[in-house]
């Protein structure tokens, strides 16, 4: 497939940004500036990059308000007004896309009662089941499974082996990464009498005396309800609901290996950093960030704006605004505090030991 260009006019237009110079030449790819080429545009978005640009070949490069294009030596400059926002625009431009061929595959196995939108794509090997119904203008990759009465929106994009199971329903412009799974049964198993792990629950500590007993399933009767513009990782897993769906909110985006559990209820514009987990019956706000490898306990609420650091595991509810760090999780002041106590510990006990010699040696000469 033949590399698009565009000139560096056409994507200064796309992105809302100034453009100064040969706005002519023609530009297609990005690159960072110590390794672009002449036909690409330089990330040179402050001036620490900016210092690379002679290293590399670019004529051309996305520079920040206020800076002397003409003194970086480059023929051509786009400047936006928030160079970091103005790399998802041009990334957009730009992307060549996954080479996927248009249309249905011949290998594809589509039931007669699914509904396919108009200009929709369907990759080899995929299987689209019974009643599902599939939304315009959606490109559904190779190896793919979309299950009974699954609902996709338009403008969905699946990459390859992708799986929605049965009564799963989607909105509209929703992205899922290699090896997303959607609508797996969640992890719910119970005993025919009181188990160790309730009492422990119950006592923080006691198994009391239950006998060890094995686990029957709780099916799930729910399912998965996603809102619009919805990005999953690689290898995302959200399970179905036990009686009522699982929920996520719309402009949610979740990095890869990220597993959320039965009945958990995530808000609007969250972001879930990588091997993250929540676990059942939780509800998370809006607008919360979970940093990456945050666990998060079962059937607690985190409220709006939350913003967890990388590794924190969360054991209780935590208030709208709240930052925290740690495990478990304190307000994340008080925890960098808290490691600066535990680097000081080692000297601490040498001190009190000298102490303490002082003392009993001050007490035997008396």
């Amino acid at each position: 497939m033949a590399r698009q260009e565009f000139s560096v006019e056409d994507i200064a237009k796309a992105l809302g940004a100034e453009s100064f110079g040969d706005t002519k030449l023609n530009i297609n790819g990005v690159a960072e500036p110590q390794s672009a080429t002449t036909s690409q545009l330089a990330m040179a978005t402050n001036a620490d990059y900016a210092a690379k640009l002679d290293q590399g070949q670019a004529i051309a490069a996305v520079l920040w308000p206020g800076a002397d294009w003409e003194a970086l030596g480059v023929k051509a400059a786009i400047i936006p007004s928030r160079p970091r926002y103005a790399m998802s625009g041009l990334t957009q431009l730009l992307d060549p896309g996954q080479g996927f061929a248009p249309g249905i595959h011949a290998s594809a196995i589509i039931d007669p009662t699914a509904e396919i939108g108009a200009n929709v794509n369907i990759g080899p090997l995929t299987v689209i089941g019974p009643g599902a119904i599939i939304g315009e203008d959606s490109t559904i990759g190779p190896q793919c499974f979309i299950g009974w009465n699954a609902r996709l929106g338009p403008n969905a994009m699946l990459r390859e082996q992708v799986s929605i199971g049965a009564r799963v329903s989607i909105g509209a412009h929703f992205y899922a990464q290699p090896g997303v799974r959607i609508g797996g049964d969640g992890f719910s198993f119970v005993t025919e009498d009181k188990s160790g792990i309730e009492a422990v629950r119950e006592t923080l500590g006691d198994q009391q005396d239950t006998q060890a007993q094995g686990w029957t399933r709780i099916h799930s009767l729910g399912a998965v309800t996603i809102g619009d513009h919805v990005d999953l990782g690689a290898c995302v897993n959200i399970d179905n609901g036990t009686i009522r769906d699982t929920r996520i909110g719309d402009g949610c985006k979740m990095d890869n290996f990220v597993h959320i559990g039965h009945n958990v209820v995530i808000g609007k514009d969250c972001l879930i950093c990588g091997h993250s987990g929540v676990a059942g019956s939780t509800v998370v706000g809006d607008n919360v960030v979970l940093g990456g490898m945050t666990g998060v306990s079962d059937n607690i609420f985190i409220g709006d704006r939350v913003i967890t650091g990388g590794g924190t595991k969360v054991l209780s509810s935590i208030p709208a605004g709240r930052v925290v760090l740690g495990y478990p999780a304190t307000r994340m002041d008080k925890q960098i505090d808290i490691f600066k106590a535990i680097r000081r510990l080692p000297r601490l006990v040498l001190d009190v030991a000298e102490l303490k010699k002082a003392v009993f040696k001050s007490g035997g000469s008396d």
